[in-house]
């Protein structure tokens, strides 16, 4: 069994639609943000990062003591050696999905998240941010659609790269983003919310939202600082 500490973000889903593709058993932990569960003792020992997703797998490949993984293009990368799926085994095949898995880990995923953030919990607006972000979400769009202007997929053949991926692509309308600009992406987003694994991944969590963010969970969330990680430690 694999025990999946989660909340329903994109990073969360990446994992969860990752562990429907293959079927592998697992259990949700939820890892409440906004009310600080990701500096418990118990999970920064998983994951010092004090992030999620992470997983603990009691059965790993080669038998031997339960291990932790924490980051998500990590644990896809292990969850796909260990089910000898949607990572190929060559050397090229497997250099092209780790190539997109990595550019979606650095740059869709990061800038798309500092887009959203400046245009819905900044305080006040910020022009200047907003605009950095959203017109570097706006370049990673016309990456990706011109990747995907001759293959079905990121790396050709599906894979985890596309499941990192598409949990980062779906924020486009709330970005400002206009999706028939990039028609081969809007393809790939289709092909990929028809998959029934995608949905059922998607799904898991949602029943953890409660809504908007309070004060209490924003300054937990974007108010952290390397004291935050210390006093988290002094508590263990």
């Amino acid at each position: 069994m694999i025990d999946l500490h989660f909340w329903p973000t994109p990073n969360g889903w990446k994992i969860t639609i990752m562990l429907e593709e293959i079927g592998l058993p697992y259990r949700v932990v939820p890892v409440n943000l906004g009310r600080g569960d990701q500096f418990n003792p118990e999970f920064m020992a998983i994951s010092p990062n004090n992030r999620m997703p992470a997983i603990v797998d009691d059965d790993p490949p080669g038998g031997g003591p339960a291990i932790s993984i924490f980051e998500s293009g990590a644990i896809l990368i292990y969850l796909a050696e260990k089910s000898g799926q949607f990572l190929p085994t060559d050397l090229r095949g497997r250099m092209e999905v780790i190539q997109w898995l990595m550019w979606q880990m650095g740059g869709l995923g990061p800038m798309t998240g500092q887009a959203s953030h400046f245009r819905t919990y900044s305080a006040e607006p910020i022009p200047y941010a907003i605009n950095r972000y959203t017109n570097e979400v706006n370049r990673l769009y016309g990456v990706m659609d011109r990747r995907l202007a001759d293959r079905e997929f990121l790396a050709g053949a599906y894979s985890i790269a596309d499941m990192a991926s598409y949990p980062w692509a779906l924020g486009w309308e709330r970005l400002e983003q206009n999706l028939d600009e990039f028609p081969h992406m809007k393809r790939w987003l289709e092909a990929m919310t028809a998959r029934p694994a995608v949905e059922r991944g998607r799904a898991v969590g949602k029943d953890l939202r409660t809504g908007q963010l309070d004060d209490a969970a924003k300054q937990i969330l974007f108010a952290q600082t390397a004291a935050s990680v210390r006093k988290a430690s002094s508590a263990e």
